[in-house]
C-alpha cells in the first residue's frame, strides 16, 4: 500500500529531494511551500517519478492554513504515515538596526512553522496507533553563533520540542526523528561565498534522512563527520568563537 507523506519546504533543498525520494517509491506526497510555481515544477517531477503529488501553497507561519492543509491532505488520503517539518529560513539577527523584524521572522517560521505543521496530524496518528515525524533542526542548534542567535535558538528549540513530544508519542507508537544537518547543498547555501566544510548533496541527505525516519531513530547528525566535531564545537571558548567569526557591521534599515 502506498505511503502517505506530507513535507513542508518542498520547493527546494532537502524538502525537494525528499519529495522525489518518496515519489520514486510511489507514495502520495503532500508538498507544501510558499513558492507555488517552483512547487508545481516539483509536483510534475514527482508524478513523472511514479508518485502522486498533492500541492499546497502554504506559509507555515499561518496556523489556520496549515490546519486546513492537513485536513485536506487527510481527506484525500484517509490517513498519514510520515510528516516532515522541513520549512525554515536562515539569516542574521540584524540587531543593530533597531528593528526586530529579521530575527522575529526566523523565530516565527522556524519554530511555529514546525508546530503548525506537525500538531494537526497528531490526533489521527494517535487514532491509527502509528506514524512517523521528522523535524529538521541543525548542528547550529548546539551553540549560539555570532549574529545568528535567532537561527541557532530556533533550531535548538526544535531539539527540545522533539525530545519533549517523544515522551507522549511513544505511547501511541509514533516515532519522532530530529535531523541535525551541517552544510547541505541548496539554494540557501549557494549564496555563501565561504568554503563549507563537508558540504553534502541534498539527494544523498534525503536518503539518509528517510532511512532514519523509517527506523524511528531519535536523532540524526549528518554528514557523519559532524558527530565528532559537534562535541568539540560545544566546548570551544567564547573568545575563540568570536575570533573565528569575521566581523561586519549589521545592515541598518
Amino acid at each position: 500500500m502506498a505511503e502517505k507523506i506530507f513535507i513542508t519546504g518542498a520547493s527546494s533543498g532537502i524538502g525537494e529531494s525528499l519529495a522525489y525520494y518518496y515519489a520514486q517509491k510511489h507514495a502520495t506526497v503532500g508538498i507544501a511551500a510558499r513558492r507555488i510555481e517552483r512547487l508545481q515544477s516539483v509536483a510534475r517531477k514527482c508524478n513523472d517519478l511514479g508518485g502522486n503529488s498533492v500541492v499546497y501553497h502554504l506559509d507555515v507561519s499561518d496556523q489556520d492554513n496549515c490546519k486546513k492543509a492537513a485536513e485536506d491532505f487527510l481527506s484525500v488520503t484517509g490517513g498519514i504515515d510520515i510528516v516532515i517539518a522541513n520549512a525554515g529560513i536562515g539569516g542574521e539577527d540584524n540587531i543593530s538596526s533597531g528593528d526586530p523584524s529579521a530575527i522575529n521572522d526566523i523565530l516565527k517560521i522556524n519554530i511555529l512553522g514546525v508546530t503548525n505543521t506537525v500538531i494537526p496530524f497528531i490526533p489521527i496518528m494517535e487514532k491509527q496507533g502509528s506514524g512517523k515525524i521528522g523535524i529538521i533542526s541543525s548542528i547550529a542548534s548546539f551553540r549560539g553563533l555570532p549574529d545568528h542567535g535567532g537561527y541557532s535558538s530556533s533550531k535548538a528549540a526544535l531539539r527540545f520540542i522533539a525530545d519533549s513530544w517523544e515522551h507522549k508519542l511513544v505511547r501511541h507508537k509514533i516515532t519522532i526523528t530530529t535531523i541535525l544537518p551541517g552544510w547541505i547543498a541548496s539554494e540557501m547555501t549557494a549564496k555563501h561565498e565561504f568554503k563549507m566544510a563537508f558540504l553534502m548533496d541534498s539527494d544523498k541527505a534525503a536518503i539518509k534522512i528517510a532511512n532514519a525516519i523509517q527506523r524511528g531513530k531519535r536523532k540524526l547528525i549528518l554528514p557523519w563527520q559532524w558527530n565528532f566535531i559537534v562535541p568539540i564545537f560545544r566546548l570551544l571558548p567564547r573568545q575563540l568563537i568570536r575570533a573565528l567569526t569575521p566581523y561586519k557591521e549589521s545592515t541598518k534599515k
